[in-house]
């Protein structure tokens, strides 16, 4: 079963995830992406992949996200946050955080931690057994480094 991946990035951050995704172009190939509508749209247009385009982050499309990690249908989200500038809709944001901590669904809010993300999906896809990193790979990871 195909993997899906949810996107979201802030205004000032857009360039950034449209750079990731050409960079993993291959790798994003293999998994089913969502995102947010003007997220999505640059990913399409510039990245030159299919997306499932969901409302813009402030008028839902974050909490639609939560829906799907809510629902064990998303399986990681990159969502690459402007910590620098306040955004209306953080109850939202913060709301989307949660429910990733909740369901122990991978989240990176930066390039480093996209990187690891995208790593462990592609690297790894047994880690993610339904929604959340299962214990027994990480049982087996920890196994190794003993």
């Amino acid at each position: 079963m195909r993997k899906v991946l949810a996107l979201v990035a802030h205004d000032s951050k857009k360039d950034d995830m449209v750079q990731l995704v050409k960079a993993h172009r291959e790798e994003l190939a293999e998994v089913d992406l969502v995102a947010t509508r003007s997220t999505g749209q640059l990913v399409q247009e510039r990245g030159g992949l299919p997306v499932t385009l969901l409302q813009s982050g402030p008028l839902g499309g974050d909490q639609q996200i939560g829906a799907l990690v809510a629902n064990g249908e998303a399986n990681a989200v990159v969502f690459l946050r402007d910590p620098l500038t306040a955004h209306p809709h953080e109850p939202d944001v913060s709301a989307l955080l949660r429910v990733c901590d909740v369901h122990n669904v991978p989240l990176a809010t930066n390039l480093a931690t996209a990187e690891a993300v995208l790593h462990l999906i592609a690297e790894h896809p047994e880690a993610l057994v339904g929604h959340h990193l299962t214990a027994q790979f990480l049982e087996e990871i920890a196994a190794k480094h003993e």
